[in-house]
């Protein structure tokens, strides 16, 4: 029998292989449990699911355990984007919420998050206690279950539609009469994902010409995973691309907490120059002010911005959770990942890809250039920066060996020198002409992900090579 792992973003596993019903009911009872131990559950849980194959079987399954523990639940009427679950979570100042979700991840995956009750993803101390307790229970009939007209009729069983306060919420955080008063036409594409409905909504109601595709459900994602990068979403970007009026494509991903940006001309805008766009504009245009944070693994432009506006940059380890941390101690102005998470002080600390595709909507609508326009004019205030990012095969035996490499590295890689060593995910080398590499292996395949930047395209091309080198030669 596999065992519950819980890994940066909730335990995900595969549909009808180890995500199972009666493995929901298993972690659904340990997250009680759990509750129980710390005197957490008198507030009840926000219940969620995204657009997946039986998110809201699995989601009622959690309600009828949770109402056998005693626990209330509050099932969102329909599959709702993750961002959307943690503001009601916050809203209803409950006991945490529990989403059925895989995010990014294809179609035959699903998942659990849990989030405590301060609304970011569940810290390490957290999920390790849930996860002790749910492997302890495997194999046991270890639960009890109530119906859901008896829990119902118990106060046990709500169910909610959190979409109008959420929209409250960002109609307080976007300047929508700016995007407005642009004349911008808008493409959206919610990749047939939870985000159906949220987007397109709000830019309609302010008066936006805007064209949708994705926007009807299906499980299947178009066959492809509900990610938008560019590599998953050509159709969107030929739909940029066709229709000249077209200023700025937006897309969100499977649970809408990830999001993607496509410039007028069709060309794809990596999330790390998107952070650090925001960041300059949230300051420089907006008036706002605070430090900024990022994981170990995203651009240094978020860095070198932070040092033009004079604020600090905080950086963490791989996963929002961390960042949301920040958010949450009102610690950061904006936080994000080089993987598209973002969020900003004010708003929930959980990656939120409908605030994401909503803040850059304004921003070119109050700027009135292109996004490469500005990053151009970035570029030129602080300096470029190309990041990259691939994953590295690891032949039979270089497994063993490439740990010893990373914690013992010489004194310079592909004729660079080691600066600075960072171990706080992953083994991170900063060299003396500030470009640097991170290097970080898979916890469940033979796979190191490198990641590097560098002041030019060439020099990233050098760096990537040397990289790989190092590793696989």
């Amino acid at each position: 029998m596999n065992r519950i792992k819980f890994g940066t973003s909730g335990w995900r596993g595969i549909l009808g292989d180890d995500f199972t019903l009666e493995n929901v009911r298993i972690v659904t009872q340990a997250i009680a449990d759990h509750l129980r131990s710390e005197g957490l559950a008198d507030n009840g849980l926000v219940v969620g699911c995204d657009a997946r194959f039986m998110g809201r079987d699995f989601a009622r399954e959690t309600v009828r355990v949770l109402a056998g523990a005693g626990i209330k639940s509050f099932l969102c009427e329909r599959d709702t984007p993750t961002p959307v679950i943690a503001h009601e979570l916050l809203r209803r100042k409950a006991s945490g919420a529990i989403n059925f979700t895989a995010s990014h991840n294809p179609y035959d995956y699903n998942g659990i998050k849990f989030s405590p009750a301060w609304g970011g993803p569940a810290l390490p101390e957290t999920t390790g206690d849930i996860e002790r307790r749910a492997n302890a229970l495997m194999g046991e009939v270890c639960y009890k279950e109530m119906f859901l007209d008896e829990a119902e009729r118990a106060g046990l069983y709500e169910i909610i539609d959190p979409r109008p306060a959420y929209f409250e919420t960002l109609r307080r955080l976007i300047d929508f009469a700016a995007i407005k008063r642009s004349t911008m036409k808008i493409a959206v594409n919610p990749l047939y994902g939870s985000g159906r409905g949220y987007l397109d909504t709000l830019l309609t109601e302010a008066g936006i010409d805007i064209v949708c595709m994705n926007d009807h459900l299906d499980p299947y994602f178009g066959g492809k995973p509900p990610e938008p990068a560019a590599a998953y979403i050509p159709d969107f970007i030929e739909l940029v691309q066709s229709d000249p009026q077209i200023t700025l494509g937006l897309a969100t991903d499977g649970d809408a907490d990830r999001y993607g940006i496509v410039d007028g001309d069709g060309s794809y805008i990596e999330p790390n120059y998107i952070l650090a766009l925001l960041l300059d504009y949230l300051i420089r245009r907006k008036g706002l002010r605070g430090d900024a944070s990022r994981s170990v693994a995203t651009s240094h432009l978020v860095d070198a911005v932070a040092a033009y506006h004079g604020v600090k940059l905080l950086e963490t380890p791989v996963g929002f959770k961390y960042i949301g941390e920040y958010i949450s101690e009102d610690r950061i102005l904006i936080g994000g990942e080089e993987s598209a998470g973002l969020s900003i002080r004010g708003h929930v600390p959980e990656k939120d890809g409908i605030l994401a595709c909503l803040l850059v909507a304004e921003m070119v609508a109050v700027e009135g250039r292109s996004l490469q326009q500005l990053l151009t004019d970035l570029y030129q205030r602080v300096g470029e920066f190309y990041t990259r990012r691939v994953n590295l095969k690891l032949a039979s035996g270089l497994e063993d060996s490439l740990q010893e490499k990373l914690q013992n590295p010489p004194e310079t890689i592909g004729g660079r020198r080691i600066k600075e060593i960072i171990r706080i995910d992953g083994s991170k080398y900063l060299f003396e002409d500030g470009s640097w590499m991170l290097f970080r292996k898979s916890g469940t395949e033979p796979v190191v992900r490198l990641y590097g930047e560098a002041g030019s395209a060439a020099e990233l091309d050098r760096l990537m090579q040397a990289g790989e080198q190092f590793v696989l030669g």
